[in-house]
């Protein structure tokens, strides 16, 4: 006898949305590792304000491509976080956009190197503002609004912020001293706040191109003997935004190993 089904029965069960309701604010979120750390916490119900500085035309696309499978889930936000007083204004757009604010990830970095001898105060205040003091202000300019939502903060570090680059002194410098950051900001926001840190290894290459015999030796560093991807270092803030409620003042390398085989 053939049984009788509901209109329900054999449906595929909805996609799980930890973060519905949240709102995460990800800096340098146009292109690159940030657009998928963007889809990848919109994915699980976030609602996404995307920083850019230049890059208008990608984070418009970003916008849309996420409101296309949620509307009115993720706006643009243009800033030049060198610019310090605008900061503030920055995070008082994501409030405004939804509400409030659940998580910040200081995703934006700047990246070229600066060997010893040729190293200019632009390059120090570029790279150093860009991957340390931006993260200050604006989680400064931030904590009030994530004491209220008992939130989350997730810096992108480098695994270089440990074990230095050659020929990238001043990045290597920067990346350390948001490490630190993230231990501080831990103590100084908790117990309300969580802050914690993603280092990634070799995930993605410069867009201006790396040596492959550059590539393949980097890569033979790794335990993994592979590169990773962007996808890994987003699966990791979704840990900490998710799946990670005791944990703060952590640093999570995403590095295949890389960093246990110098």
């Amino acid at each position: 006898m053939m049984q009788e089904t509901t209109e329900t029965e054999g449906a595929a069960a909805p996609a799980p949305a930890p973060l519905r309701g949240k709102t995460v604010l990800v800096t340098g979120a146009a292109r690159r590792v940030g657009a998928v750390i963007a889809r990848t916490l919109h994915a699980a119900g976030a609602n996404l304000v995307l920083h850019y500085r230049s890059s208008a035309d990608d984070a418009a696309a970003l916008a849309g491509e996420l409101n296309g499978l949620r509307p009115a889930s993720a706006a643009a936000a243009e800033c030049d976080l060198l610019e310090t007083a605008s900061l503030p204004a920055l995070i008082a757009r994501a409030v405004e956009q939804f509400g409030g604010l659940d998580i910040l990830v200081n995703n934006a970095s700047t990246f070229y190197p600066s060997p010893l001898g040729d190293i200019t105060e632009m390059d120090w205040d570029d790279l150093i503002g860009t991957n340390l003091k931006a993260p200050l202000f604006l989680a400064q300019a931030a904590a009030s609004r994530l004491h209220e939502a008992r939130g989350l903060i997730v810096n992108l570090a480098d695994i270089h912020g440990v074990q230095p680059l050659r020929r990238y002194p001043v990045y290597s410098i920067a990346k350390a001293g948001l490490i630190m950051l993230t231990r501080a900001l831990a103590r100084e926001l908790g117990p309300h706040v969580r802050v914690n840190a993603v280092a990634p290894g070799p995930v993605m290459w410069p867009e201006d191109g790396v040596d492959r015999v550059l590539q393949e030796k980097i890569i033979q560093r790794t335990a993994l003997k592979r590169a990773g991807s962007a996808e890994d270092v987003a699966r990791a803030c979704l840990f900490f935004a998710t799946d990670a409620p005791y944990v703060t003042g952590q640093v999570l390398a995403v590095d295949g190993g890389r960093s246990i085989g110098w």
